[in-house]
């Protein structure tokens, strides 16, 4: 279903029980609850996670957080991020303060990352800046003792769309613990053809964590024939480019494994994607292009 492996890299798996020092940077999943045809308990998530080799988890929204953080622990695993959806519509809260505010002591010396996914306004409409000033900085200011951050999160159809949007909001907000995320699906859904370095380079100074996963390129992907997200090592965009890129501009933290959609049995697509990851550490060890 997902195409065949090569021995080497099927070797790779194998060998991947624990965090390899010649990873560029920490690897993780998210989003690999939303399709799981076998339904996993968090506890078998970390289980699963820890055999194949991965570093850590991300988390979807505010419910279960305890369980999740027991679940790693006894594996031995970090999670990395909460993703949370603000709504900048004044009418509305923006999101669940109380729950948030309950979370943060979970999260003390942890460095977690929240995510924060912004809707409620046009995509990219700059009206909507000092709103999402004033909520993100609240909830900055909330983090900052528990040692989390706050990164805002580029998502396709949302009032932060591009990661440019995502720089200027993070300027604004003018927060130590504030930063943004590069996330390669939405990139390629939104804006696919623009200078992918140029953009890194602009958000270096804000970029806190960078998504991957097989893709194909953004002219089919625009046209419609193409797949936006697949298991890492699949698809025709060049995703060892984009790694050797964030290696060369600098950029030295984590790394999340987009899974959204990837139907079939989670363990399948994890263990492919991290062979592949694997495979591109190598090469990025030799420097090769």
């Amino acid at each position: 279903m997902y195409g065949r492996l090569t021995i080497s890299v099927v070797c790779l798996v194998l060998m991947a029980g624990t965090v390899h020092a010649a990873d560029v940077a920490p690897f993780f999943p998210f989003c690999i609850d939303t399709h799981d045809a076998k339904k996993r308990t968090l506890d078998e998530q970390a289980k699963m996670l820890k055999e194949l080799g991965y570093a850590g988890v991300g988390h979807l929204w505010l419910d279960n957080i305890p369980e999740r953080l027991k679940t790693l622990d006894a594996q031995g695993l970090k999670l990395y991020q909460i993703t949370l959806r603000v709504d900048l519509n004044p009418e509305k809260e923006p999101y669940d303060k109380a729950k948030l505010k309950e979370t943060l002591p979970l999260l003390k010396d942890r460095h977690v990352q929240i995510l924060f996914l912004i809707t409620g306004m046009k995509s990219s409409d700059e009206a909507g800046d000092a709103r999402a000033v004033e909520i993100v900085r609240e909830a900055a200011d909330w983090a900052k003792d528990s040692g989390t951050e706050i990164l805002l999160y580029p998502h396709t159809g949302d009032w932060i769309e591009r990661i440019e949007d995502a720089v200027r909001v993070a300027k604004k907000v003018d927060r130590p613990n504030v930063g943004v995320m590069f996330n390669l699906c939405h990139w390629l859904k939104v804006d696919g053809k623009q200078d992918v370095r140029g953009l890194l380079t602009m958000a270096l100074p804000y970029l806190r964590a960078v998504s991957i996963h097989g893709a194909d390129t953004p002219e089919s992907i625009h046209a419609g024939t193409g797949n936006w997200i697949q298991p890492l090592g699949q698809g025709s965009y060049d995703v060892y480019g984009l790694l050797n890129i964030l290696k060369e501009i600098g950029y030295r933290g984590p790394v999340g494994l987009q899974c959204w959609g990837i139907p079939g049995d989670v363990r399948e697509h994890l263990g492919q994607s991290i062979a592949a990851w694997r495979a591109m550490n190598e090469r990025l060890a030799t420097g090769a292009k």
